[in-house]
């Protein structure tokens, strides 16, 4: 059985099993300690310059002479295992040996400080109260009115933006297909749509008081069945001086629709009453006695194309919006 090597006093172990040599020799009472010996056998010194005290001819003027006696060596190791036993011995244990120990103890001493300090500032922030209490006020969190961001605000005849004050707020939609009927809105009032029930099949026309903005008559043209294209036309030129006119069509505007009321209806502004086909969507709006501003969009119109339309046999909606100054000379 192989025992492990013994030590004696003032020798280290190295982790290879070989002994380190003492740095100093143990010291006689009365004498003073001896040095330790040099490098050992196994590592051979090499002279690199034969004397560093003398410098050569070619060195460069100013170099300074090494003190007399110095000596340039390399040395060099016939066994690296030893080699590294050697430098262990004089350079003594690293600090990677010496650190953990340390480095516990720290760890040790800040994890038990964070810990009661983190025990003392929860003790303080929880209230003095019963654990029921607590429990249920847990509880009810979910129960707590969660605020909201408020819905945006509804503008008149359901504009995107509001109008500037001291205008009238206007809307015009087309019906779309056989079911979604037109709509023509003014100043937030339905004037004329399904909920209204003064809407159907052909022209829906509104005539608007302009200086009140009260609505003076509603009425819808059959354009499809019957002759209602005179009556229609006596019904635009009666409307009295200085008032708005909103026309929209649904379904069909154009198979009855003669010549004087397409004349009665361009004299008020129309361009595009010539062109209304079957089942086109068309939308018109006009004053009677004055001119409304330049930048009001007046008219807009879509025709039916099989490949084109939203619904079987009809084109999708059209509509126009904007805002109407009260003023106007």
């Amino acid at each position: 059985m192989c025992r492990p090597p013994t030590r004696a006093p003032g020798l280290r172990l190295l982790p290879s099993g070989s002994v380190c040599p003492p740095t100093r020799a143990p010291a006689l009472r009365g004498l003073p300690p001896t040095r330790a010996p040099g490098p050992p056998a196994f590592l051979r010194r090499i002279p690199l310059l034969p004397s560093v005290g003398e410098l050569p001819a070619s060195a460069p003027q100013g170099t300074e002479r090494s003190p007399p006696g110095t000596e340039l060596l390399m040395l060099v190791a016939d066994d690296n295992d030893r080699l590294g036993d050697f430098f262990q011995c004089y350079r003594g244990p690293s600090k990677a040996h010496r650190a953990p120990g340390t480095l516990k103890a720290l760890l040790f001493i800040c994890a038990t400080t964070c810990a009661w300090y983190s025990g003392y500032l929860l003790a303080e922030l929880i209230p003095d109260v019963p654990l029921s209490s607590a429990v249920h006020g847990i509880q009810s969190i979910g129960d707590r009115r969660v605020l909201k961001a408020p819905a945006p605000k509804r503008q008149k005849c359901d504009h995107w933006t509001s109008c500037p004050p001291n205008t009238y707020a206007y809307r015009l939609l087309s019906g779309g297909g056989r079911d979604k009927y037109a709509k023509i809105c003014f100043e937030d009032e339905l004037l004329l749509g399904e909920k209204t029930g003064n809407v159907g099949r052909g022209i829906n026309i509104a005539i608007v008081n302009y200086m009140t903005g009260k609505v003076i008559a509603t009425r819808y043209f059959d354009m499809y069945k019957g002759d209602n294209s005179g009556p229609m036309a006596e019904f635009i030129q009666g409307a009295p001086t200085r008032s708005l006119l909103f026309m929209v069509t649904h379904d069909d505007g154009s198979s009855r629709l003669k010549e004087d009321a397409k004349k009665a209806i361009e004299a008020l502004g129309s361009k595009e009453i010539k062109n209304v086909k079957f089942r086109s969507s068309w939308v018109f709006l006009t004053a009677k006695g004055f001119e409304l501003p330049a930048g009001i969009q007046r008219e807009k119109i879509n025709h039916s194309d099989k490949a084109k339309n939203r619904y079987s046999g009809w084109p999708a909606e059209i509509q126009i919006e904007g805002c109407i100054p009260k003023e106007l000379s």
